[in-house]
């Protein structure tokens, strides 16, 4: 725990560094109005990160998030403006149904096949994003009922809705892994599968309900993501999981699994939308932005990868 506690101090320090170089650029980057604006337009990639922070502490990985948002965000917007009266409440439930049995399927392959979830994943997201395209043939979804959009405009004391659904799914995760067996066991599976059997860990089980949860977490963001733009867009999302990757992978987890937080994940989020921002307040043009994230997402694998080989090597020692 001490070595999450040393990265999780690191980013935060990297973090405040930034915001002041990028204040000092732009002085109303630290105001009320841009933060909140800030937070709620990422808030779909924090709620994603966290559902990937789980995959990936199993040293697993999900990239057919992006065809699973797709999916469920349109067949939603679908079933909304069918029945215009529902509760926004009911269209959650809905949605969370939707893409948490999207997310079984990865998790029926993958622990009970036993399957490379880079190799399911990568099948299920051409799967999830062809039958989208052949049913939907690529339309938007526009006019969407009134609750649904605005529930996209609740503030509770001038903070937006979703920034305050991402604060109390990032504190429900953090009691799940920390204080369930099943939330160590997670964590424990990424550490070596064999050791986690040895202790008795339904290695499959656990492997299913992974992405059963990232399937919830999906699910969560589907709505959330189309209350704010108002519409469905079936190829809205392409490229999403890269990002959302990312972000947990800057927040400290190992890409390899075995080590990581809730909180560094937040961190992550934090770290990545600075930059973001950042970038677009100093006008670097959106190449240079790219290929800047991308180079920073380098970095950061590049510094677990070293971090792991060392300590390894003291182990052997």
């Amino acid at each position: 725990m001490g070595y999450l506690k040393k990265k999780e101090i690191m980013i935060s320090i990297f973090i405040i560094l930034l915001s002041i170089v990028i204040s000092i650029k732009n002085s109303s980057f630290l105001s009320f109005d841009n933060l909140s604006t800030l937070f709620k337009v990422n808030s779909v990639y924090g709620i994603l990160a966290l559902g990937m922070t789980l995959t990936i502490l199993t040293g697993g990985i999900d990239v057919s998030i992006a065809g699973n948002l797709a999916v469920t965000s349109t067949v939603v917007a679908y079933i909304s403006k069918s029945f215009p009266e529902m509760n926004i409440i009911i269209l959650f439930l809905i949605s969370i149904v939707i893409s948490g049995i999207l997310g079984s399927i990865n998790g029926i392959f993958i622990a009970k096949f036993n399957m490379s979830p880079i190799v399911v994943t990568l099948a299920t997201l051409s799967i999830f994003n062809g039958s989208l395209m052949y049913f939907g043939k690529g339309n938007w979804i526009k006019d969407l009922p009134d609750y649904y959009v605005n529930f996209g405009k609740i503030t509770f004391f001038k903070i937006p809705v979703q920034i305050i659904i991402l604060i109390c799914l990032t504190v429900i995760l953090n009691i799940f892994l920390k204080r369930t067996i099943l939330g160590r066991s997670i964590v424990a599976l990424g550490g070596s599968e064999t050791s986690a059997m040895r202790l008795g860990i339904n290695v499959r089980k656990v492997k299913f309900i992974v992405y059963l949860l990232l399937g919830v977490f999906v699910g969560i963001a589907a709505v959330i993501q189309t209350s704010i733009v108002r519409q469905a867009d079936p190829t809205a999302f392409n490229g999403i999981e890269l990002i959302v990757i990312a972000i947990v992978v800057l927040g400290g987890t190992s890409i390899n699994g075995g080590y990581g937080s809730v909180l560094g994940t937040t961190l992550g989020l934090i770290l990545y939308s600075i930059i973001n921002n950042g970038m677009i307040i100093m006008h670097i043009p959106v190449f240079w932005q790219k290929i800047i994230i991308a180079i920073v997402i380098l970095l950061a694998v590049s510094v677990d990868m070293l971090q792991k080989i060392c300590f390894e090597k003291l182990k052997r020692r």
